[in-house]
């Protein structure tokens, strides 16, 4: 067997099938356009030809490029991250990156250390990490990296940032009860540590007080549909005693919270509202279908990619680049009617 059979081809065997020298077959591979025409056009055949792939490891040690940025996650199995993961390669792959992805079980400082050398022995441009829990981002923000680190699903600490506006989310949803006509609102939050939970928690108690309305006692959950389920039966208990409306940090934990109010003889919304948070692909067939609170995942993926592309092209400040996309209200049957319908609410 002819050795040219047990390797794959280099650009010399391009060239040389081509009738055109090393240098010729670079340019035309490099878009260079002092080429002729049919010059490059019998390169481009020889390439196809021949099944030729650039070398990528040589074209970085060439160009100091890699074309390759990491990420890091974890808890990929809720909507949230596993959106975003998704959103974040869609956006690296358009811009003519690949992405190397790290998937670790929690972010402690000794696994995010591990993963950033794992990926910076892989030759990264950069990383984006999926952080959103605040011992995540304290920790990314005391390591220190070789290349520049942008975080999303949080906006807090001195790193690089984009993220929802989950604070505006919990206003939205806590403003659309109290215009429904009901006197509170009740929350269940999401787990201690996580800065989504929080801001989504703080934006509701804002709006509250703004109104001049105490705030009830607050349920927290786990991101599960049981983790909803069990504060839903908690809810039915206090139907009467004020509960006529509850915010839910998620749509999962709505889902339970849906079902426990249901199997209690509650009806949702004539006697208990319920919004949601994230507009899960479901949501909209849930037993009502489900007010919500919708996160640009997609926009979230992009602009994260595209600050990160910035600081690596130094044309972003390292420590004060801070994107907040705005969340949307999506009105379904979960919500009305209650007191009369307001004017001018979407459906």
């Amino acid at each position: 067997m002819a050795d040219s059979q047990l390797r794959p081809p280099t650009m010399a065997d391009v060239a040389r099938v081509a009738g055109v020298s090393h240098q010729t077959v670079s340019r035309v591979l490099g878009g260079h356009p002092n080429v002729r025409d049919a010059t490059r056009a019998r390169v481009l055949r020889a390439i196809e030809e021949m099944g030729y792939r650039r070398n990528s490891s040589a074209r970085a040690l060439a160009t100091r490029r890699t074309r390759t940025l990491g990420v890091i996650a974890s808890d990929t199995t809720l909507y949230g991250p596993a959106s975003t993961l998704f959103a974040l390669e869609e956006a690296a792959r358009a811009e003519g990156y690949l992405v190397s992805t790290v998937s670790l079980r929690e972010l402690t400082m000794e696994t995010l250390s591990e993963a950033l050398d794992h990926l910076s022995e892989g030759g990264v441009e950069g990383v984006v990490a999926i952080a959103p829990q605040r011992s995540a981002v304290d920790a990314l923000a005391e390591l220190r990296c070789p290349f520049p680190v942008v975080v999303v699903g949080s906006g807090t600490g001195d790193i690089p940032s984009v993220t929802v506006d989950q604070h505006l989310g919990a206003r939205l949803a806590t403003s659309h009860l109290l215009a429904a006509g009901h006197r509170t609102v009740w929350h269940l939050a999401g787990p201690e540590g996580w800065q989504e939970a929080a801001d989504r928690a703080a934006g509701w108690r804002d709006t509250l007080e703004e109104a001049g309305v105490e705030p009830p006692v607050m349920l927290r959950g786990g991101w599960s549909p049981l983790s909803g389920y069990r504060a839903g039966q908690e809810l039915a208990g206090w139907l009467g005693r004020g509960l006529t409306a509850v915010f839910v940090a998620n749509d999962q934990m709505a889902l339970g919270v849906l079902r426990a109010l249901r199997e209690a003889g509650v009806r949702t919304p004539q006697d208990v509202a319920v919004v949601g948070f994230d507009d899960i692909p479901e949501s909209e067939f849930f037993a009502p279908p489900l007010t919500t609170v919708r996160q640009d995942f997609y926009t979230v993926g992009k602009r994260g990619i595209a600050l990160l592309l910035e600081l690596i092209e130094g044309r972003a400040p390292a420590t004060t680049a801070r994107i907040a996309i705005e969340p949307q209200l999506v009105v379904r049957a979960s919500t009305f009617p209650y007191a009369a319908q307001p004017e001018g609410v979407l459906h």
